[in-house]
């Protein structure tokens, strides 16, 4: 991604078949280091907009995160087209690298904590054939230079999944 070499962030890409999925994701990657993520494209009732990047395993309460994100009815994934839309990708492919393609900052970005402790962060680079490692604070310095100023939050005390 030009954007990136622009700012002078160091990736590496890693190509592999499309991956739709986080089981296949696990099933292809073998000991990639890093954290491995999951992407919620979410939407409430007023049709405000977040992307929540989670680690892969991370099991997310909707009840629990629409509080935190003071969100105005139940959360619910946005659709296929609502996301091509608003962040320009496809299901499967969809990464927080895709705030490049809403300037008009439709979208709130949501990070949880833990993502951005490990490096690096892998994620898809707008598409679903590659893998892009990144720093997280390179990470953070891209989704900021597109604009967005994203929300860290703890999931993993706030809202992760009650057993």
């Amino acid at each position: 991604m030009s954007r990136l070499a622009h700012l002078g962030i160091d990736t590496t890409i890693h190509r592999h078949p499309p991956l739709h999925t986080v089981a296949e994701s696990k099933q292809l990657r073998g000991t990639l280091p890093g954290a491995h993520i999951k992407n919620l494209f979410l939407r409430d009732k007023k049709r405000t907009l977040w992307l929540a990047t989670v680690l892969e395993d991370r099991a997310v309460d909707l009840k629990r995160l629409r509080t935190e994100l003071g969100a105005r009815g139940n959360l619910s994934f946005g659709s296929a087209e609502l996301l091509a839309q608003a962040l320009g990708v496809a299901p499967g492919a969809v990464t927080p690298l895709a705030v490049l393609n809403d300037p008009t900052q439709r979208v709130q970005l949501v990070f949880d904590r833990d993502v951005l402790a490990n490096s690096p962060v892998n994620a898809h680079p707008l598409h679903n054939q590659a893998t892009i490692a990144i720093a997280p604070d390179d990470l953070l310095r891209f989704v900021r230079d597109c604009g967005h100023e994203p929300q860290i939050l703890d999931f993993a005390a706030h809202v992760g999944s009650r057993t």
